[in-house]
This record gives C-alpha cells, structure tokens and sequence, in this order.
C-alpha cells in the first residue's frame, strides 16, 4: 500500500487557514488623524503609511473632479470608530 491509510489509523485534516488572533477589522483611527481618521484607520488595515494615503486622496480629488470628497465622506459615515477611551 503506498499513500493508502493504514488499517485502525485515523488522520486528522487540520484547517490553518482562519486564526481568530489574525483577523484585522477596519476602524477609523483615533490616534493617526487629521480630519476623521478615514485615513488612518485604513493605513493601519493595509500596513501602509498614512501619509500615502493622504497624498493618494487628495490627488484623486484632483483627477476625479472631486468624485473622492463623497466616498471620503461616506468611509467616514460607514467606518466605525476604533474602540478604547473616549
């Protein structure tokens, strides 16, 4: 028998796939902000530095003839804010 389970052995399939300890959430930061935290919150849930961010809004301002002020405000609207001290 090659590969074949051996009789009376029991094998166990582990999933590693979801870890509770590993799962981000997006929240607007309380401590990296400048207007709402928008771009805080979301750097920190990317692993990216806020200021690109920050730099990457307002240029699209910019390009998109100010499309990006109402998604900015409806991420601000629909992202909660990081729990902890008031």
């Amino acid at each position: 028998m090659c590969g074949g389970a051996v009789p009376g052995e029991y094998r166990v399939m582990t999933n590693s796939v979801y870890t509770p300890q590993s799962t981000k959430k997006l929240f607007r930061s309380r401590t990296d902000k400048m207007l709402a935290g928008v771009a805080g919150g979301w750097a920190a849930y990317l692993g990216v530095d806020a200021a690109i961010l920050r730099i990457a809004l307002v240029a699209s301002v910019f390009f998109t003839a100010g499309f990006a002020i109402p998604v900015y405000v409806a991420a601000w609207v629909l992202t909660p804010e990081q729990p902890g001290e008031s």
